[in-house]
């Protein structure tokens, strides 16, 4: 389990989700720039939360008439209790 500072779970009290699962999603809509912004931090402090929760980021460059397919495994993200 990963220890969250008090910003970090109020951020997750804030969003009503993980930021395991909040991050990605945030991320993939705005970039890391302005989902930064959103959350109050820097980009360096989201980046250190993103390595610190094992959520990575890749870049993918494609050619014109090609396609991307993602596909999520089923996994359980660990309950952390009560924030504290």
């Amino acid at each position: 389990m990963t220890r969250k500072t008090k910003f970090m779970r109020r951020v997750e009290e804030q969003y009503q989700q993980p930021l395991e699962v909040l991050l990605p999603k945030k991320i993939t809509e705005q970039g890391l720039t302005l989902t930064a912004k959103e959350l109050g931090v820097g980009k360096a402090t989201l980046g250190y939360w993103m390595l610190k929760l094992g959520v990575s980021t890749i870049r993918v460059v494609l050619s014109p008439g090609d396609s991307l397919v993602v596909t999520r495994l089923d996994r359980e993200v660990p309950d952390e209790g009560p924030a504290h």
